[in-house]
């Protein structure tokens, strides 16, 4: 790929688990998104081990990786994926399984975003397609159901003009800081990764993705006390947890379509169900699933885009396609992450169903507040389970889940 620096992507395993023979080691790594390399005789250059740590802010932990918010070299942010190790990225199938990892966030303040989610990234980053000869090793492929418009490189072409975007299914497990998380899927009428032109990246039901996607945040759905710092809130985000999801089928099988997306999660050996809803006109309950999504957005007052792209049935298909996982930090310059952790959209009552978020006032967090504020935050992502529905939490070695209760 033309490049002068030799690749060293950061290792990082996994465990694959089954209730009847436990957990198996996976090898794998983190490679950086392409967007952020030096790009060196038209070609995204490698990062060896010092630029990882020192340029990125990108280092290996203890069963994970740690991503700093702004890095010795002043870099802000970062996007990795999760690689076989190898010339591929990994594809998790997770349809009628569960995935469970460790999040330390008690560092990330109002305005960042400490993100753990899947896209239906191409597995070998579109190697080989056109003049694209470097691949996921070097980070290229991504897409999500925003349809960014940012991508460097798509489909072995450079996006010199910013006209296309890539778009593509979006599972959000784990979009969060100490105040506020949601987890969010976002289905999409297309398959694979697909550059959008015009009308197609749009919003609503005009574009290919449903960018709004179907949230579950507690805080937004009536439950304030759920999940913050401190002793008072259910979840205590200045510790370290276990987040579990699980993606349940209509009838438990493979075979089923995908029906509900269920969260609980551990921490200093409690099990902890999610918070049940709490707004007026959404049945009682702490999952997700079309019905919830519907009623949420007649609730909210908002157009139900989920449901018009198929759904969690549609959203099942893409996980038995296979998708990539991503592990991001970032700053929101376009909404200030209020859609998050505050009000939103901003200059609605708060008081109108939907509109709160999180208890962040807006007031600090800007890009340029928190970059000059915040620039030692980081997330700590660790763990990483995947498996048998109820074959992760009961494994041993995971740090929050000594006993279930």
């Amino acid at each position: 790929a033309g490049t002068m620096t030799k690749e060293a992507s950061p290792p990082m395993a996994v465990k694959h688990c089954t209730k009847a023979a436990g957990c198996s080691v996976e090898k794998g790594a983190v490679t950086l998104d392409a967007n952020w390399r030096v790009v060196h005789e038209g070609a995204a250059d490698g990062v060896d081990a010092q630029g990882y740590e020192k340029t990125y802010g990108i280092r290996t932990i203890s069963g994970g990786v740690e991503l700093q918010f702004v890095s010795e070299g002043g870099n802000v942010g970062s996007r990795v994926y999760l690689t076989d190790g190898e010339e591929s990225y990994k594809v998790f199938k997770l349809k009628n399984r569960e995935f469970a990892f460790d999040v330390d966030v008690a560092s990330l303040a109002c305005g960042l975003n400490g993100a753990l989610y899947f896209v239906e990234m191409d597995e070998a980053g579109g190697k080989r397609t056109r003049n694209n000869e470097a691949g996921a090793k070097f980070g290229i492929g991504y897409c999500d159901a925003q349809c960014p418009r940012d991508i460097k490189w798509m489909d072995g072409e450079a996006n010199v003009d910013g006209l296309h975007g890539m778009c593509c299914f979006e599972m959000d497990i784990w979009e969060a800081n100490r105040r506020a998380s949601a987890f969010t899927p976002h289905p999409c009428s297309i398959k694979g990764a697909y550059r959008c032109e015009g009308v197609d990246c749009g919003d609503g039901d005009k574009g290919v993705c449903d960018k709004d996607g179907c949230d579950f945040n507690a805080f937004r759905m009536g439950q304030e006390h759920f999940y913050g710092m401190g002793q008072d809130f259910v979840v205590d985000t200045t510790k370290p947890m276990t987040v579990v999801t699980q993606f349940l089928t209509t009838d438990g099988t493979d075979q089923g379509d995908l029906a509900e997306i269920r969260r609980f999660y551990v921490q200093e050996g409690r099990f902890i169900a999610n918070a049940d809803s709490n707004v007026q006109g959404v049945p009682v309950g702490n999952s997700i699933t079309d019905a919830f999504c519907s009623a949420q957005k007649r609730a909210f007052q908002t157009s139900d885009s989920h449901a018009a792209k198929g759904g969690l049935k549609t959203m099942g298909e893409a996980l038995d396609r296979g998708l990539v996982l991503v592990l991001s930090l970032w700053d929101d310059s376009a909404t200030e992450m209020r859609w998050l952790d505050s009000s939103f959209p901003a200059g609605e009552q708060r008081g109108r169903p939907g509109v709160a978020r999180g208890p962040c006032d807006g007031s600090t967090s800007s890009p340029a507040h928190v970059r000059n504020e915040h620039r030692n935050a980081t997330v700590k992502y660790m763990n990483i389970m995947y498996g048998e529905i109820g074959s992760t939490t009961s494994a041993g070695g995971r740090r929050a889940g000594a006993i279930m209760v």
